[in-house]
């Protein structure tokens, strides 16, 4: 799959690092544990998004945009990042950003995510929640038109073929970094939600024939419709890359047991998750999206689908800055004094 002849701008630290999960192996007594730690892409303190946003934003360049824009929730790590980007590449950003929880707190709608939206630049626009955001993005992009100027959209989530092609750029650098350490990988697990990074994971591996299952821990949508979005992008992906009919059906497979209230809301699993890795191995996840997909992998591996002797590699997709967010779901007191003894 020759990945070279889609126009990119590096902005991303890569390869990411691959690594053992020692103490929660131990704790779980079951798989050999391994993290591909997308948390460690650089821009805006990393995250799955950059990958994807290579390719974008070349695109966009080539376009001659002069302004992009894109959508998310009001948490979006996607929009953070896409600010970032942009603002590395001087030019403008615009985010609607959608209310899908009713959260009012100052943490929520002020701070992590948005906090940083701000501070690199990008201009915001608040909407109610609505089913179809990619609408609103269309109707903004008409607004910046009709003012002369050259905006270039960008799906929630950076997820179409284009963003992609991050990702199978990803599978072929996972699966590089396995052999040269002699890893016989066995599953890949991901949180998979607006599809973009599963799908372009399962195109790649499917490209190189690697013969890896990958299964996505669902954030938001039921199995039957979240592995049709996956399934549609995984193929237009693998079209654009070259490599029609090398994904089937059966390499389509997501989880929904783990959404619980649904897009944008921690579960209990979401917060045990995040507090067992960082007390383990001293690595954040975020409430609604890595979180989930470890509480998903956690709870798989209790319940005997990984087993001793397996090689399991949980693929972090970042969100850490969304924490800062959701300080009131963990009941920690907000401020604690301890007298010297």
């Amino acid at each position: 799959m020759n990945l070279a002849r889609f126009p990119r701008i590096r902005f991303a630290h890569l390869p990411t690092p691959l690594e053992q999960m020692p103490n929660l192996s131990r704790a779980l007594d079951g798989p050999e544990l391994w993290i591909k730690r997308d948390d460690c892409t650089g821009m805006s303190t990393g995250g799955n998004k950059t990958r994807k946003l290579e390719y974008l934003l070349a695109e966009a360049r080539d376009q001659g945009a002069d302004i992009v824009l894109t959508q998310g929730a009001t948490q979006s790590n996607h929009a953070r990042q896409t600010a970032a980007c942009a603002a590395k590449m001087r030019i403008d950003c615009h985010i609607l950003l959608e209310d899908r929880t009713g959260k009012t707190d100052h943490d929520y709608t002020a701070s992590g995510n948005v906090l940083l939206d701000h501070l690199h630049g990008a201009s915001i626009e608040h909407c109610a929640a609505n089913p179809d955001m990619n609408a609103e993005l269309a109707k903004a992009a008409a607004r910046f038109k009709s003012n002369g100027r050259k905006p270039y959209l960008i799906p929630g989530g950076g997820s179409n073929a284009t963003g992609a092609l991050g990702y199978v750029n990803a599978a072929i650098e996972l699966i590089a970094q396995a052999n040269d350490l002699g890893l016989r990988i066995d599953h890949i697990v991901c949180a998979t939600g607006s599809a973009g990074t599963q799908a372009g994971l399962i195109a790649g591996l499917a490209g190189i024939r690697s013969g890896v299952p990958l299964l996505g821990i669902s954030v938001r949508a039921p199995r039957d419709r979240q592995e049709e979005n996956v399934f549609k992008l995984a193929c237009a992906t693998a079209d654009l890359c070259g490599a029609s009919g090398a994904v089937r059906r059966e390499d389509v497979v997501a989880n929904s047991d783990y959404v619980g209230q649904g897009y944008g809301f921690s579960t209990p699993g979401s917060l045990d998750a995040i507090q067992t890795l960082a007390r383990l191995e001293g690595i954040l996840l975020d409430p609604v999206y890595t979180g989930k997909g470890m509480a998903g992998l956690i709870d798989l591996i209790r319940k005997g689908m990984f087993k001793k002797g397996q090689n399991i590699v949980f693929i972090h997709t970042g969100g850490s800055v969304g924490l800062f967010g959701y300080v009131d779901d963990f009941g920690f007191a907000r401020s604690r004094h301890v007298r010297a003894a």
